[in-house]
């Protein structure tokens, strides 16, 4: 119906003049006294060809649309199979077309060259910055005091920051290594946990943690990587009280908190890329990069993640493990 719309207004001026022409063929035969039946045959005949025509018209221009419809990418071989031109208008169109083609081509090329290159660079900066890390930290492995295990905690931070700018560049790249296959759920978590036992100590917070006895289908590295920012975060705005990980109706992971919790505003959209809302407001060196980060991460995985929090009560992140669609490796 709007397509039906857009082309009576296209065509208005071409519907107009008919109804002109109409109107003084009629008024003619009238002055002329001509008989009725003289009137309506010619009329009849001219309003069905009239009808035929606006039918043919309307179906060329609809198969022309549907056509161009389809021509959103812009590919070589679309701009190949380009109607046949009628007229001077056509002609111009596709140039104007093959034109804008070529340089969306361009465009993504050096996109991805850009893009490819960025990669590159921050992979061979990752590489070289852990070399010091690495060093700093068996540096500090010989000494155990408050200083040394404050350093220790802040170089684990700054491992987390460097994984998390790889993890963000990987996530748009199209050779991302996951391997989807059956891994045992407590595995991936102790791994996780034990990473952030010194700060667990040295915060005193409770871990509250139970063998979960939970097969999951998923990624190891990327699944750890989610359970790892959540943690994280989790230490970070939980200045007393406790952590608990438990699991919740069937393969829901719930890591809660007692932390200072997120406000209503702010829930809906924790995970949007840069959102750090009254956390975010609170803690300057929040980025909103994290939680956004594990958002993209699960929907690879296809899995869901949502948040339930209260301000002063704390933060529940739930993480739906239960998809079967993912195919075992």
């Amino acid at each position: 119906m709007k397509l039906w719309m857009k082309y009576v207004k296209q065509r208005r001026r071409g519907i107009l003049a008919g109804g002109i022409f109409v109107v003084i063929f009629v008024i003619s035969f009238v002055l002329y006294r001509l008989p009725v039946k003289a009137v309506c045959y010619p009329a009849a005949l001219c309003f069905f060809l009239a009808i035929l025509f606006i039918i043919l018209d309307f179906r060329r221009v609809k198969r022309r649309h549907e056509f161009l419809t389809g021509m959103r990418e812009l590919t070589d071989i679309l701009t190949e199979t380009l109607p046949a031109v009628d007229g001077v208008e056509d002609e111009d169109y596709q140039a104007i077309i093959r034109m804008f083609q070529k340089k969306h081509t361009q465009a993504v090329s050096y996109n991805q060259q850009t893009y490819s290159e960025m990669v590159d660079y921050y992979t061979i900066w990752a590489h070289q910055i852990n070399t010091p890390i690495a060093s700093m930290r068996l540096t500090l492995q010989n000494e155990d005091t408050s200083v040394s295990r404050k350093l220790s905690n802040d170089l684990f931070r700054i491992e987390q920051y460097v994984e998390m700018v790889l993890t963000f560049l990987r996530l748009n790249s199209k050779s991302t290594d996951y391997v989807i296959r059956e891994y045992d759920l407590d595995a991936i978590i102790r791994q996780s946990v034990k990473k952030f036992a010194g700060e667990f100590i040295s915060r005193r917070l409770s871990l509250i943690y139970e063998p979960l006895h939970v097969t999951v289908l998923t990624d190891e590295k990327w699944l750890s990587f989610v359970i790892e920012q959540v943690l994280s975060n989790a230490l970070k705005y939980t200045p007393s009280g406790s952590v608990s990980i438990t699991m919740e109706a069937e393969n829901r992971l719930c890591i809660r908190d007692t932390g200072i919790g997120i406000a209503a505003e702010d829930l809906p959209r924790i995970f949007e890329h840069g959102y750090t809302g009254y956390n975010g407001r609170t803690d300057k060196k929040a980025s909103g990069i994290g939680l956004y980060l594990c958002k993209r991460i699960c929907e690879r995985l296809g899995h869901g993640i949502e948040a339930k929090s209260k301000i002063d009560e704390g933060t529940c992140i739930i993480i739906d493990l239960s998809r079967e669609y993912l195919e075992v490796e």
